[in-house]
């Protein structure tokens, strides 16, 4: 049985792989998460949202302060720890590509972290201080969101169930309307986003995540030639090995 950890740095990232996660839990396999960084206030939401996906045994919340993300030992004992204790088959995390360009606070930082955490995770590195557990070897790595894609999941069959995930996530629903009303005015985006209804920012936020997230899919299902519907798209780290050619 594979074991999943899906390593998010906010805990909207949860969300946008919902669909790998419901299809991996569906499929019979654990899922566990995990957020760097959230709000108190968050918390219970992604929590929420995390229940409804499927992901075993709560979240673990890591509580590393907003904008001061670093990599020193203890923060990077926190991750190991983690990846030492859930012994994940498969990681899903930020791409480091994508993190470069994205000026949200601690992204590029966030990206070495995880790398040098899952090269000492290997390792006999401070074993004791990361709770004693066996040291465990690097995972299977999907990013998520890349902007060169190598492969998608078809969540054709999930996306309500992700979609209802993100109706969870008020704080961030809100603060992403916030977000984009300081870039355009209300009557644009009540052009692109029409859910957006009874003025109130939770809403908008809501309406327009679910209108991204589809777009997202139909871009990388229909909308392209990767054969799928609505395809969640992730790039695979490193090299595919297979015993044949397969279709």
């Amino acid at each position: 049985m594979t074991n999943v950890l899906m390593l998010a740095s906010y805990g909207l990232e949860i969300v946008e792989c919902g669909g790998a996660i419901a299809k991996a839990v569906a499929a019979g396999e654990t899922v566990n998460a995990a957020v760097l960084m959230c709000r108190e206030e968050s918390k219970p939401q992604v929590s929420r949202a995390a229940d409804i996906l499927g992901v075993s045994g709560g979240v673990d919340f890591l509580d590393v302060s907003f904008g001061e993300v670093d990599l020193a030992s203890a923060t990077k004992v926190k991750v190991v720890e983690l990846i030492r204790r859930t012994r994940p088959d498969v990681i899903i995390m930020q791409d480091p590509q994508h993190a470069q360009h994205d000026l949200d606070p601690d992204r590029r930082v966030i990206a070495i972290l995880y790398a040098e955490a899952l090269a000492v995770a290997g390792r006999d590195w401070r074993v004791e201080e990361c709770g004693g557990h066996d040291p465990h070897p690097i995972p299977t790595i999907y990013y998520m969101t890349p902007e060169h894609p190598n492969c998608v999941v078809e969540i054709g069959d999930v996306l309500d169930k992700k979609l209802k995930a993100l109706q969870e996530l008020s704080s961030q629903n809100t603060f992403s309307a916030q977000h984009w009303l300081e870039h355009t005015t209300p009557e644009i985006l009540r052009s692109v986003i029409p859910g957006w209804t009874d003025g109130e920012l939770e809403t908008l936020g809501a309406e327009g995540q679910r209108q991204f997230f589809t777009a997202l899919a139909l871009t990388n299902g229909l909308a392209s030639h990767s054969g799928a519907v609505l395809g969640e798209p992730y790039r695979r780290e490193g090299t595919f090995v297979m015993d044949r050619l397969t279709h």
